[in-house]
């Protein structure tokens, strides 16, 4: 993969390589690089010296569904300036993408999607598993791009950030943010794009996307208030990843807590310590294969492993050690500004709904407008595509101005029993099968008046 003209101090104008014009679908390419050798994803020299957001390199790339099936769109990859949990400068990047022949429109919104990385490889990284000709098993993202899709219809501009980052930092605090915000900062100094420094951005992820866009929403007035965020849909967010951890530690989904901790250790000293301490080498191992895996992939590896297991001392004993960790990660702790709808499942079995609604009621201690959803039929992995034509019905209210009502919790049978929910459905199948046959993203129907759901009005 060769590296585009660097574009530093070019206000987002494409250096004179070609970034303006993307590689049509279905154009060949050669396999794409991983990220950790693809030489685009180098820091150029001088980036820290930069304004947060400033896009350092860009380049056109092809996408497709799980790497073979090439997708009607028009993407870019954009390098910028982002910063890691300590302040210090790094680089990020994110994937843009416009509907297939969409010109420049300064009106169009911009949606910033957090996809469920949920790995620490860099083969699950949104950068590369979307890309044409990528291997990467076992990744969620692949999955997502048949919901994200639906975004493109309604015309929206898209921003996929690797949020990450280089070191694939799943469950970080605060980092999330920091990369997804300055991909959204990028994305409107893009030209291409055609948006302005007042566009208005939804936000919405599911999962670890959820819990990425929650770190995204909490840190957007502190750290980039001038973007004009109007709503944001946080999926079965984790809420509170220590009381996540020990639910799911010797259970169906064991694979989660291993991922995580083998992220985490890169970051916080008291882990990585308890990693050397108090890990047998059984231990160790099982964190290197969790580190090399997409979350797909390692799951079914781990089923029911117990932690105590490869620890010499009792897991019990250990918790106290990172108490300040688990409080650092803990959601909730910081109040949006905009708008939140978050929807979760009564039952879910990955997240419990206790924590969900913990990180509800600290947003709305500190002030925030928070709609909330709660499904009882629904399972933690149901809930995405039942939930979707109701989250993207929600960011569109929120895209056109749409005054909100009081906001409420409301515990439904099923999101799938609203009276819009169907002719969503139905859209959503039609998408489905575009995507998965290769088939231009013609533009959605719009809603009929009053015909938006009112579980979150």
């Amino acid at each position: 993969m060769t590296v585009n003209a660097d574009v530093i101090e070019s206000s987002g104008t494409p250096g004179p390589k070609g970034t303006l014009r993307p590689a049509a679908a279905g154009q060949p390419s050669s396999r794409p690089l991983p990220p950790g050798r693809d030489p685009f994803f180098h820091p150029p020299r001088g980036f820290a010296r930069h304004a947060a957001g400033t896009i350092l390199r860009s380049r056109p790339v092809d996408i497709a569904l799980f790497g073979l099936v090439p997708q009607h769109v028009t993407a870019w990859q954009l390098l910028y300036r982002s910063q890691d949990l300590h302040g210090r400068p790094e680089v990020a990047v994110t994937t843009v993408l416009l509907p297939e022949g969409a010109e420049p429109d300064a009106e169009r919104p911009l949606l910033a999607f957090q996809t469920a990385m949920d790995a620490v490889t860099d083969r699950c990284a949104p950068s590369y598993a979307l890309q044409r000709g990528a291997l990467s098993p076992g990744s969620i993202t692949q999955l997502e791009w048949l919901l994200v899709a639906n975004a493109l219809r309604r015309g929206w501009a898209v921003s996929i950030a690797d949020h990450e980052g280089p070191q694939g930092n799943f469950g970080v605090a605060r980092e999330p943010g920091y990369r997804g915000l300055d991909g959204v900062r990028a994305a409107l100094r893009f030209a291409p794009l055609g948006l302005r420094p007042d566009t208005r951005v939804a936000v919405w992820g599911y999962s670890g996307g959820g819990m990425a866009s929650s770190w995204l929403v909490e840190m957007a007035p502190e750290y980039a208030p001038e973007l004009n965020i109007v709503g944001a849909v946080l999926g079965a967010p984790v809420g509170d990843p220590r009381h996540v951890f020990l639910n799911l530690n010797g259970g169906l989904f064991a694979g989660f807590p291993a991922i995580v901790i083998a992220a985490l250790q890169q970051v916080y000293p008291a882990l990585a310590e308890v990693v050397r301490r108090d890990f047998t080498p059984e231990g160790r191992r099982l964190l290197d294969r969790a580190r090399s895996l997409g979350p797909i992939a390692v799951l079914p590896l781990l089923v029911g492993r117990r932690m105590d297991d490869y620890l010499r001392r009792p897991l019990a004993e250990i918790l106290p050690d990172l108490e300040d960790m688990f409080d650092e990660l803990r959601l909730g702790n910081r109040t949006p500004a905009c708008p939140v709808l978050v929807v979760q499942p009564v039952h879910d079995q990955v997240i419990d709904a206790a924590g969900i609604d913990g990180q509800v009621e600290r947003y709305r201690a500190g002030g925030a407008a928070v709609w909330y959803v709660r499904d009882r039929l629904s399972e933690h992995f149901s809930l995405l595509p039942l939930a979707t034509p109701m989250s993207l019905d929600w960011l569109a209210d929120r895209l056109a101005g749409k005054t909100l009502t009081e906001p409420t919790t409301k515990t439904v049978w099923s999101v799938a029993l609203s009276p819009a929910h169907w002719r969503g459905m139905v859209e959503m199948a039609t998408t489905a099968m575009r995507v998965t046959l290769g088939l231009p993203l013609r533009p959605a129907a719009a809603p009929a008046s009053g015909e938006v759901s009112g579980l979150a009005a």
